[in-house]
């Protein structure tokens, strides 16, 4: 193999390791943010869910984030887990959906990143004879009662501050 051939192939997982981490949502960076306001960074309307973020100004936790219901009559579609918990990555199945970035306009060498993971549900319901998905109230009493309930998409978020801190 010539030397070129061998720098292609050494370079190789670094490329695949790049396009695995490619988001499924290309968004630009979002406008500078102030200390305590609190904005929204993403809305989630099949998780009933908006991602909300603020930065303090505070060394110890330059950046808080949170997880919204959006209404209390809203029906999920999906469900919105802890990170921690599903720790989520391409080997689990789950897809790399978006990368929020938001400087902070108090601190310009600062930023939040928020990654959201999505993991999809590759069974589609069943179809009637109308093109309808139906739920039947009995049916869905007896696989609930036998530990089978329906398995819908999941998403998770994590947010850190990348950058260097203000003085």
């Amino acid at each position: 193999m010539s030397p070129r051939h061998l720098l292609l192939l050494a370079l190789l997982p670094a490329f695949a390791a790049t396009a695995a981490e490619t988001p499924e949502i290309n968004r630009p960076t979002g406008a500078p943010q102030a200390n305590g306001a609190t904005h929204t960074l993403r809305q989630i309307p099949e998780a009933c869910a908006r991602l909300e973020g603020t930065f303090s100004g505070d060394a110890a936790q330059p950046y808080r984030f949170n997880v919204v219901r959006t209404s209390e009559q809203c029906q999920p579609r999906s469900r919105f887990v802890d990170f921690d918990k599903a720790q989520p990555s391409a080997a689990k199945g789950w897809k790399l959906n978006d990368v929020i970035r938001v400087p902070s306009a108090a601190c310009p060498s600062q930023q939040a990143v928020v990654s959201v993971w999505r993991l999809p549900m590759d069974k589609k319901p069943e179809l009637d004879g109308q093109g309808q998905s139906r739920i039947y109230l009995e049916d869905a009493k007896k696989q609930a009662a036998a530990g089978k309930t329906a398995q819908v998409p999941m998403f998770a978020a994590k947010a850190e501050v990348q950058g260097k801190a203000c003085m």
